[in-house]
């Protein structure tokens, strides 16, 4: 399993910094199909038909005052299927793929939900 900050996520993070233009992060979005996150992804391995969550973020202390980021959003879904991986983007729909995760696969049914929480530490 890995869990990643993608290239492109470094460069909004940066961007943000630096001015307001940049899209805020704050959609959580979840996939199927195998594979192994990777700092150059920029999708999720397949995205599920379950639209994107907004994301609920804080900041939070890992090592130093607040220097990490949480995201924290739960997606219900829509039919039987299962989840290998999630990610946080920047917009509704397409957009850029921040971070990005994957896992043993979690079965579910119609109703059913995951809820995600993706902490992002600048060290």
């Amino acid at each position: 399993m890995a869990n990643v900050v993608t290239t492109v996520g470094k460069g909004i993070f940066t961007g943000q910094m630096l001015t307001s233009a940049s899209a805020k992060t704050t959609y959580v979005a979840w996939g199927t199909g195998a594979g192994t996150a990777a700092a150059g992804d920029t999708t999720l391995f397949v995205e599920a038909s379950e639209t994107r969550v907004a994301a609920t973020t804080t900041q939070q202390t890992t090592t130093t005052a607040n220097d990490t980021i949480q995201f924290v959003a739960t997606i219900t879904a829509a039919g039987a299927k299962t989840i290998t991986n999630a990610g946080v983007l920047d917009a509704l729909t397409t957009g850029n793929l921040i971070a990005k995760g994957d896992f043993t696969g979690v079965a579910l049914s119609l109703g059913d939900s995951i809820a995600f929480t993706f902490k992002i530490q600048l060290s």
